[in-house]
């Protein structure tokens, strides 16, 4: 399939997803004027949840920021933040977020970041995000077991499902940073095998280029291994990171006038359902999350607000970084174009 046509067909199911979250707010019997009731949500509660956005993507920005600069890459906090919306613009709009690393090391490589290096700062936010959201979920579910018993009844097995697998990811990227041989073995069995199917042109120099990387990749895990104290920060500040996209709920809860659930209650639900659902090879993981959000939610949203909260949940912690990203990324490209358009024309004849 075209890459054109694989883009059309993700952006037409994200736009199918939130035509069915749209019918499902407004469409509700159960809230007689959902339009007027979406404008008496409280605003300062609104700002809190937009503010916890934020700092999902300040600290994941200031985690990349933080490694570029201990590797040796003074890069400003400014392309630190754009790193972070690219990467999490990408990926959802990516089927199983595939699209959103290679972009973020696409980028880092622009700005003369190797790309051994970038892959290494990508692998090790991708163990420290894992990791602090399977600890803080598996604490909260513990302190929480008898709620989650009661109104997780009937979806205990894709909790459980979700948590193995994310669980799961932590030890195997572990594998691949320190077990050079065995990553050696695997890129080269693909290099042959594209060289068989004429991707590669010369196999040869494919695996030079490969093995250059890997010695980067590599030699900047093993850096980093050695300095516990940056490896510490690095956690506290992924810690920081998930923690702010899963406290937008409480907002979102609080926007709507309801106080009849404990705030851990809905920590709880919130890492649950986003372990639940981040295995879902769809961008964003649309429909498990927002299938997930109203099962896992059934009962706490009352009057009939949970297809509206679910609207307003999910604009803050996915349609915003559709709408942010796409227009960081139309800017980029106009600038892009008309400085190329200005070398041309400064060019001599």
């Amino acid at each position: 399939m075209k890459p054109g046509i694989r883009k059309l067909i993700n952006f037409l199911f994200i736009g199918v997803t939130i035509a069915l979250v749209c019918i499902l707010a407004f469409g509700n019997s159960d809230l007689e004027n959902a339009w007027e009731a979406l404008f008496t949500l409280d605003p300062w509660w609104l700002l809190g949840a937009a503010g916890c956005w934020f700092a999902y993507l300040f600290f994941d920005a200031l985690g990349y920021h933080y490694f570029l600069r201990k590797q040796g890459y003074g890069v400003k906090l400014s392309f630190a933040l754009y790193i972070s919306l690219m990467g999490f613009y990408y990926s959802n709009i990516t089927p199983g977020a595939s699209g959103g690393q290679p972009m973020q090391i696409y980028y880092m490589n622009k700005k003369g970041v190797p790309i051994g290096i970038g892959t290494s700062g990508i692998s090790m936010k991708f163990i420290a995000n894992q990791l602090m959201t399977v600890l803080m979920a598996s604490a909260l579910w513990l302190w929480n077991a008898s709620f989650v018993d009661r109104q997780l009844a009937g979806a205990r097995w894709v909790v459980v499902i979700g948590w193995l697998i994310n669980f799961a990811a932590v030890p195997l990227i572990l594998l691949v940073a320190f077990h050079r041989p065995l990553v050696q073995r695997i890129a080269a069995f693909f290099i042959r095998l594209g060289h068989r199917l004429r991707l590669v042109k010369d196999a040869q120099v494919a695996a030079l280029r490969v093995n250059t990387m890997l010695d980067s990749y590599h030699a900047s895990v093993l850096r980093l291994s050695r300095h516990p104290r940056q490896i510490a920060i690095q956690l506290g500040l992924s810690a920081l990171s998930v923690l702010g996209l899963m406290s937008v709920v409480l907002f979102v809860y609080r926007a709507f006038g309801e106080s009849g659930t404990p705030w851990h209650h809905l920590l709880t639900i919130s890492f649950l359902l986003f372990l639940s659902a981040s295995y879902t090879p769809l961008p964003g993981a649309s429909g498990a999350q927002e299938g997930g959000f109203l099962l896992y939610y059934r009962g706490l949203f009352t009057q009939g607000t949970a297809g509206l909260a679910l609207l307003v949940w999910r604009f803050m912690t996915y349609y915003l970084f559709l709408i942010i990203g796409a227009a960081v990324t139309i800017v980029t490209q106009l600038r892009g174009g008309a400085k190329a358009r200005a070398a041309a024309r400064s060019r001599p004849e």
